[in-house]
């Protein structure tokens, strides 16, 4: 069974022993029910892992590291899911298996078409949800490693930032299909892919997307929900790059 894994928001060293943040130390002792002497793992996002083993005194928790694994989960190239921001609390499902799959940053976007519209506070909040979210997923998953989650911005903003490597929009009704144009290029490091939400991308976004060198892409025979769309995506990217 895999240790209990648990990323600490502070810089590790072997050898250490540091007090446990009260956050994580809640969850590890009062949620998990680990008892002192238990084997654990903390990681802090800069690349690899620490083995430690946690101690408990009264209501503080402790952890005495031992030496570095680089032990690293994250694919061969970057991925970065333009994802159009869904309705409900379909983004939480994405972004968990986002991270799952490897990607390596999610983008929200504002699109004309979103029914999530979100400002202020509420903005603010809804992004570190889901930037908890990745973190208790990279927890699960093995990765040592934080995927991004940025705040949403809307398209034309996103298409004028520095643009990375190859760049695809998911539409059922484009020409190539998936495969088609990744084989077209000479082995990208960064993909992007770009997937609107419920009802699609306008056509002025498909324009404007196009304009900025954006290529569209279909993928399969079948219209894909928003939600289950980028997933997909980036499965099919992954195996087709041989990034697993």
């Amino acid at each position: 069974m895999p240790l209990p894994r648990f990323f600490c928001d502070a810089p590790l060293s072997a050898g250490a022993r540091m007090a446990l943040p009260d956050a994580l130390a809640h969850h590890a002792v009062r949620v998990l029910r680990l008892r002192a002497g238990s084997p654990i793992v903390l990681f802090d996002g800069a690349g690899g892992e620490y083995p430690a083993t946690l101690e408990i005194d009264g209501k503080a928790a402790y952890a005495l590291l031992g030496a570095h694994d680089p032990r690293e989960a994250e694919l061969a190239g970057r991925i970065i899911l333009v994802q159009g921001l869904p309705s409900g609390d379909k983004m939480d499902w994405v972004v968990e298996k986002a991270v799952e799959l490897g990607a390596s940053r999610v983008c929200p976007i504002a699109a004309q078409r979103s029914v999530l519209q979100l400002g202020g506070a509420r903005l603010e909040k809804r992004v570190a949800h889901w930037s908890r979210i990745a973190q208790a997923a990279s927890e699960q998953c093995g990765r040592n490693r934080l995927m991004a989650v940025d705040a949403p911005v809307g398209l034309r903003e996103w298409l004028e930032q520095p643009a990375e490597g190859l760049r695809l929009l998911c539409h059922p009704e484009a020409g190539p299909g998936l495969a088609e144009a990744l084989h077209a290029q000479p082995g990208p490091r960064t993909l992007s892919l770009l997937v609107g939400p419920e009802g699609g991308w306008s056509d002025a976004e498909l324009a404007l997307a196009a304009g900025h060198g954006v290529q569209a892409v279909r993928y399969g025979q079948r219209v894909l929900r928003t939600e289950t769309a980028g997933l997909a995506l980036i499965a099919a990217a992954t195996a087709l790059l041989g990034w697993q």
